[in-house]
């Protein structure tokens, strides 16, 4: 058979044409096909056991859409749920509703329930308590009004009362005070002003006026009634030393923007019928503080903004646990940013690692280090790269907390700069003056980002954004990180971990669960994927399984007690003492903001007995501080058990 003559070379080149024209289409056709295909695809891959045993696993967790809420704070309560609380969620239509939500997660059970939330818990602080409840105290009092939308200037004005003789002075909502301007001005909301107090001093008698604050808006709409120097205002309807007696006095009054103001109100969570307990209340209203529990038990109550949106100017108080009242502690006057990084240490002392959330000084109170709460004196410690880089970091107490070393993460500069670092670093407190050392950089640039403590003593690092809020960053109209990352401490160095598919910024949570699993939640970017339109809050839930889940069979605690006392060695039972190699008391997490001062990890003495393991626990009370913890058991190849409630007594 003779040669097929080969074609031409237009023939071939129109052959072509047509090939890629009908190829194109079948694409086109198909491509939800194909789409489907390269998901299945990329699901088989992260799901091999090669690929989970060095990089972990994500899944999604269905959320009932009843149960679906702005999770701003969570906290591991010691019966194994996670406590989400929203309050009124970053929604200003919730706060005017008083629509406050609080969801009860169970793991165990994967159930979620509903719990009663009284007042609007936004942007509290909270800490565990010896007995395990949660104290949360401070909130939202008053929603933020931006400039745009004030219509009428406002301010903060002080009225006295010089009356000693009196008492109180009641003034209602609506009350007129009048300037040397002619303006009016109009309170509020209802105002009691102390009655005066004489006292002696030396062979002087001198009175003291009472005073309260409340918020006035001027009559008259614009610009025309602001006022920028302080001034005196009279009251109206009264008269003769009724008039000079009571006035008011207001160093501002103009349209500029009004922050966020805070609470006083003060709850116990109790894990047990999970219900929030009143308290007394706080000496000062607080948005965006932090609480830090002291060795003794008590909880210090730093930072914040006060009732009317103004950075607290060093005013720290005590919750005095055992009375659940609240108590001024003027011998601790210290500025900090709010939301700061405060980590107790083996001696008592706090460290302010410089992480912080937001609002103070771009220079005042954002020096990290350690607070001595005995004399009020501070240490600094130095060697910080990036050092204006603090804002939206996280820091966590490394494993084990007897090495003293505190890392810090990430984080951006001041306000809503986008500027953002990959810096991390490491200040080993142990040392007589102690500095940072820098770490290994973060893959990207990053803040808001969540640091989790896993029971190999290893940290989870996962979410953030480099941008603030999730947004544009170096032409990106969105910057959220869905790289995940293991931090080693034995060679200081990230592992990569598999990536998340929910992008985490700010208002963002992770916790460490029982079972070993890590769950994450929350994220409020300020703007949508084309960086042009309101963002909407993430109300989805994810969770890791870290890669020591798919190394083998996991270790068990099969018996022990419940309640141990530091300084001693106790015994518990499990079948696998050959070859466990570490035991840690982990304490669960309270985060919010990325600020999460209650999680540590403290290493136990192992020695082996009969049938088990004897395990001393430390006597220090700032390593191990009273409340409750998780056991677990490691084995030599580095797979924990399930974790066991244990408290400290």
């Amino acid at each position: 058979m003779s040669p097929r003559p080969r074609p031409t070379v237009a023939r071939r080149l129109l052959s072509g044409f047509v090939t890629l024209v009908v190829l194109t289409v079948l694409a086109v056709v198909n491509r939800p096909m194909v789409v489907f295909g390269a998901e299945k695809l990329h699901e088989f891959q992260i799901s091999r056991p090669s690929y989970t045993q060095k990089h972990g696993y994500w899944s999604r967790l269905p959320v009932p859409a009843d149960f679906r809420v702005n999770a701003i704070h969570a906290a591991l309560l010691h019966t194994g749920k996670v406590l989400i609380i929203a309050g009124s969620g970053n929604n200003r239509e919730n706060f005017e509703a008083g629509t406050f939500r609080t969801v009860l997660y169970d793991p165990a059970q994967d159930e979620f329930t509903e719990v009663p939330t009284p007042t609007d818990v936004f942007c509290a602080g909270h800490t565990f308590l010896a007995n395990g409840n949660l104290l949360v105290a401070g909130g939202t009092k008053s929603y933020e009004v931006l400039e745009k939308d004030i219509a009428n200037a406002a301010g903060v004005m002080k009225i006295k009362n010089e009356s000693a003789v009196d008492g109180p002075r009641f003034f209602p909502k609506g009350t007129r005070l009048t300037g040397k301007n002619g303006f009016a001005y109009l309170t509020r909301a209802d105002v009691t002003v102390p009655a005066a107090v004489t006292m002696k001093h030396g062979d002087e008698v001198m009175t003291h006026a009472g005073e309260a604050e409340v918020w006035v808006d001027a009559e008259l709409a614009g610009d025309t009634a602001n006022v920028h120097g302080p001034a005196q205002y009279a009251l109206a309807g009264l008269t003769g030393d009724d008039r000079r007696n009571h006035y008011g006095l207001a160093d501002k009054i103009t349209r500029e923007k009004q922050e966020y103001g805070g609470d006083n109100t003060s709850y116990e969570f109790d894990p047990n019928t999970e219900r929030y307990i009143r308290t007394g209340n706080m000496v000062k209203p607080r948005w965006y503080p932090t609480l830090a529990e002291t060795p003794n038990g008590d909880i210090l109550a730093v930072s914040g903004l006060d009732g009317f949106g103004r950075m607290l100017p060093g005013n720290n108080e005590r919750y005095l646990a055992g009375q659940r009242r609240w108590v001024d502690a003027p011998e601790l006057k210290r500025v900090f940013p709010t939301y700061p990084g405060l980590h107790l240490m083996q001696d008592g002392r706090l460290f302010f690692s410089g992480s912080n959330s937001g609002y103070g000084s771009d220079t005042e109170g954002r020096t990290p280090g350690l607070w001595d709460l005995t004399n009020n004196r501070f240490q600094t410690v130095a060697g910080l790269p990036d050092a204006r880089m603090t804002e939206t970091s996280s820091s966590v107490l490394l494993a084990p907390a007897q090495d003293q070393k505190v890392m810090i993460f990430g984080g951006g500069e001041v306000g809503e700069s986008p500027v953002s670092t990959a810096r991390t670093a490491i200040a080993d407190l142990d040392e007589p003056k102690p500095t940072y050392r820098p770490g290994p950089n973060l893959p990207e640039p990053a803040r808001y980002l969540s640091t989790v403590l896993l029971p190999d003593d290893t940290v989870l690092t996962t979410g953030g954004s480099s941008g603030y809020r999730g947004g544009e960053y170096q032409g990106k109209t969105r910057s959220d990180l869905f790289n995940a990352q293991i931090y080693q401490p034995a060679s200081n160095s990230f592992a990569r971990a598999a990536d998340s598919t929910i992008g985490r910024n700010y208002h963002s949570e992770a916790i460490l669960l029982p079972d070993g699993r890590v769950i994450t939640m929350g994220s409020d970017p300020l703007y949508d994927p084309s960086g042009k339109n309101p963002g909407t809050f993430e109300q989805r839930i994810e969770v890791y399984s870290p890669p020591y889940l798919f190394k083998g069979d996991r270790p068990t605690v099969a018996d022990g007690p419940a309640a141990v006392q530091r300084g001693t060695t106790v015994t518990f039972t499990t079948a696998d003492a050959g070859r466990i190699r570490a035991a840690r008391l982990m304490r669960p997490s309270a985060v919010t903001h990325v600020t999460d001062v209650d999680q540590r990890s403290v290493a136990l003495d192992i020695t082996p007995v009969p049938g088990g393991l004897a395990l001393s626990v430390p006597k220090a009370k700032g390593l191990v501080p009273s409340g409750w913890y998780l056991l677990y058991l490691v084995d030599d190849k580095g797979v924990p058990s399930v974790g066991r409630w244990v408290q400290v007594l």
